[in-house]
């Protein structure tokens, strides 16, 4: 095997980690987010737990973060709660620095 082949399988493979680090960052990202939603809806600890899941589910419908900003405006102002677009953004910034830092101490 040539050095470069051994540079390729070396960046593949930081790639496909990098990757994979990025899901599970932007999945507790969504989980926690979901877990502040649901404390600002004043959900039991059972339905806080399965809105978290569900919040993580919707990052599957599309591509970026407009599914999960979607899902949490809806169903924050259908329980009442005052809450915009942008504080919904901040809060997804706040939380994704929050997992990477849990993610970093769990390793």
């Amino acid at each position: 095997m040539t050095t470069f082949d051994e540079r390729e399988r070396a960046f593949e493979t930081k790639f496909a980690h990098d990757q994979e680090m990025l899901f599970r960052v932007t999945a507790r990202r969504n989980r926690l987010v979901g877990q502040w939603a649901a404390e600002k809806m004043g959900l039991t600890a059972e339905e806080t737990d399965a809105y978290a899941k569900a919040v993580v589910q919707a990052e599957f419908e599309e591509a970026g973060d407009e599914d999960v900003i979607r899902k949490l405006y809806g169903d924050l102002v259908s329980a009442g709660v005052e809450v915009d677009e942008a504080t919904i953004r901040a809060e997804l910034d706040s939380k994704l620095i929050e997992a990477r830092r849990q993610l970093i101490e769990a390793i």
